[in-house]
């Protein structure tokens, strides 16, 4: 029993580390959908975007098998992410010469309302949220049988393990988007390279989708290599550190 409890610890270890990766980039999109919001409305709409989000998450592991079928959510999820990025950039740079105050008051005008904008925070973790829960499902099922009941066809120690993992990503990923709001507020000119990264994510829902066993365009293990995932991290990272060092430049000059 010894034994099997540490299997399950480590396991447990292995998809907090996993959930933690992936709230990396998905905080930034998180940020930057809540940002038009008044300050204290932010952490109210991220949390009730990703408590909503927790409750898909606990749902889908029960009709995961099914749900994976459905390979348009991540394609729309990806549609929605380079609209928004594309959008948000033309519009940054239509607006360059404007102060940052004007600049501000319009982007509040523009954006959406609270509700608004906790159901686009709940629509991007859905499409975030399968390829993680996979991950995750792949990975616990490994584990030996704990108990003798099963959850939705999952033997309940492995869905305990699975469900535990989802819910420390979602917070870890709550508290990574409040404080990535914090950064775009004190660095306005982050906005842009905010919007790049939203489109980067965007790019590896367009080949998660492509890889998906329904389309077939990609091969269904190419997003999980360590080509592309080497090749995602590296230039996430490039645009994350270029957007800092002008941010900081920028910040200077004013």
């Amino acid at each position: 029993m010894e034994a099997i409890l540490l299997q399950y610890g480590w396991v447990l270890i292995v998809l907090v580390v996993l959930e933690g990766l992936l709230a990396a980039d998905n905080a930034v999109v998180m940020a930057v959908m809540v940002k038009h919001l008044p300050q204290e409305q932010q952490k109210k709409a991220l949390f009730y975007g990703l408590f909503g989000a927790l409750i898909f998450r606990f749902s889908a592991l029960f009709v995961i098998t099914v749900l994976v079928n459905y390979w348009q959510i991540q394609a729309v999820g990806a549609a929605y992410l380079l609209f928004i990025s594309a959008k948000n950039i033309y519009d940054l740079r239509k607006h360059k010469d404007d102060d940052n105050d004007e600049s501000t008051e319009k982007s509040g005008k523009k954006g959406s309302g609270f509700w608004l904008t906790v159901l686009k925070v709940e629509a991007a973790d859905i499409a975030f949220a399968i390829d993680s829960m996979l991950a995750a499902v792949a990975i616990a099922v490994t584990l030996p049988h704990l108990g003798e009941f099963d959850i939705g066809g999952i033997n309940g120690g492995q869905f305990i393990v699975m469900l535990l993992g989802g819910f420390i990503g979602v917070i870890m990923m709550r508290f990574a988007a409040q404080w990535f709001v914090k950064v775009l507020n004190d660095y306005p000119s982050l906005e842009t390279a905010a919007f790049l990264i939203v489109g980067w994510v965007g790019v590896k829902l367009v080949v998660l989708t492509l890889a998906h066993e329904k389309v077939g365009i990609l091969p269904e293990e190419f997003p999980h290599s360590t080509a592309w995932e080497l090749t995602f991290w590296v230039v996430l990272l490039a645009i994350a550190f270029v957007g800092y060092l002008v941010g900081v430049r920028n910040k200077k000059n004013n």
